[in-house]
């Protein structure tokens, strides 16, 4: 709850740069907000069993983090598991692939951060696994590191290192406003 006023980018700065997800794992919808534990899931292509698996597992407030074994393209999440991830009260879904009914998770206020959206169907037949370390969008995620995404995109923070990122972010938003009024004064840039 710490970062939940913090900018991904902030937050990203403050860490050393580093943590940034690909830019191509964006938020369904503008204005979309994910902050919370990452429950990681590999997912064999084209089959989303693992992420139902998850679903099941994670705790209300977890962040879904699934690596789709390098096949984007397929809807592996859609509307009635995010009905069923609401109700468990989960904080969202970032998945570096592509889901479906798009618009009925606008409309239910459910957070996704995907690579786009794709009716492709999936299998659920196929075995991967569920909070085990995964490479997503280029940046390793470990079971519970913090997962923090807003319009310019997701950080990833290491869960050994979250208190020093807060400090530094909270470091860098003050001399960022204290820049901004040297700015507003007419100091140039």
């Amino acid at each position: 709850e710490a970062f939940r006023d913090l900018g991904a980018a902030t937050v990203y700065e403050a860490a050393g740069r580093v943590g940034s997800v690909a830019p191509g794992i964006k938020p369904l919808a503008k204005g979309v907000h994910i902050l919370g534990p990452a429950v990681t899931v590999l997912c064999h292509p084209r089959d989303n069993l693992m992420l139902h698996k998850a679903l099941q597992m994670a705790q209300p407030g977890d962040v879904l983090v699934a690596s789709t074994g390098g096949d984007p393209d397929a809807g592996y999440w859609g509307g009635l598991m995010a009905t069923s991830a609401m109700a468990r009260k989960l904080g969202g879904l970032a998945i570096d692939g592509c889901v479906r009914d798009s618009e009925e998770m606008i409309a239910m206020g459910f957070p996704v951060f995907c690579r786009g959206t794709c009716m492709r169907g999936t299998t659920k037949g196929v075995l991967g696994t569920v909070n085990l370390p995964i490479l997503f969008g280029e940046v390793t995620v470990n079971p519970g590191d913090l997962v923090l995404g807003d319009d310019d995109g997701i950080v990833i923070v290491a869960a050994k290192d979250m208190e020093k990122v807060l400090a530094a972010s909270r470091k860098r938003v003050e001399n960022e406003e204290q820049k901004s009024a040297a700015l507003s004064a007419g100091t140039s840039s």
